[in-house]
């Protein structure tokens, strides 16, 4: 059970968006392509730099784009002029794609739209209905799995529920039961 007596001060305020969430890749025409072109995100800046890298002991030469998102966040990528710095620092991915991925907040007219696009495309993907929101993958030239989620119509009532029980839920998950709670996800 959960020290409550105990418990952490939360933020006074919470952070208000993401900026951004930045990957190295190995190609940014490649990169850009996929995102601007196939997907359909528009390329809003480029920066590029030259920046002491401690750890190297020496600078670096590296292009940054960013690709918007409608509240003003991004992704962004960053290529390396150097192929040893892209080497160390690339996303290292499980052959078998796991997990790791970025979810990103749609709406039906966009994940249908993007779902179009990547079967005009050729692009790999999934769609899961998880009940809580439909999830359209696909995976970058770089192996970034980009998820598109739309919400459930009753996501509020959903949300509400996880609120009420998040600590109650993962101190049963962590005592060892791990029955599923996902009342909504179809079967």
């Amino acid at each position: 059970m959960p020290d409550t007596d105990n418990k952490p001060a939360l933020l006074s305020q919470l952070p208000l968006r993401l900026h951004h969430n930045a990957y190295a890749i190995k190609d940014q025409e490649a990169n850009r392509h996929f995102f601007e072109d196939i997907l359909g995100m528009p390329l809003i800046a480029t920066w590029c730099e030259k920046a002491h890298f401690a750890d190297l002991g020496r600078e670096i030469e590296y292009c940054h784009t960013f690709y918007g998102l409608a509240d003003g966040s991004a992704l962004a990528f960053f290529q390396f002029a150097d192929d040893e710095v892209y080497e160390t620092s690339k996303a290292i991915l499980p052959a078998n794609g796991g997990t790791w991925h970025i979810a990103l907040k749609s709406t039906r007219t966009t994940f249908d739209e993007l779902l179009a696009r990547s079967k005009t495309h050729g692009i790999t993907h999934r769609v899961t209905d998880h009940g809580y929101c439909l999830s359209l993958y696909i995976t970058s030239p770089d192996g970034l799995r980009v998820e598109f989620t739309v919400d459930a119509a009753h996501v509020e009532a959903i949300n509400a529920q996880r609120r009420s029980d998040a600590h109650s839920e993962l101190a049963r998950w962590l005592k060892g039961d791990h029955h599923t709670n996902n009342d909504v996800r179809p079967h």
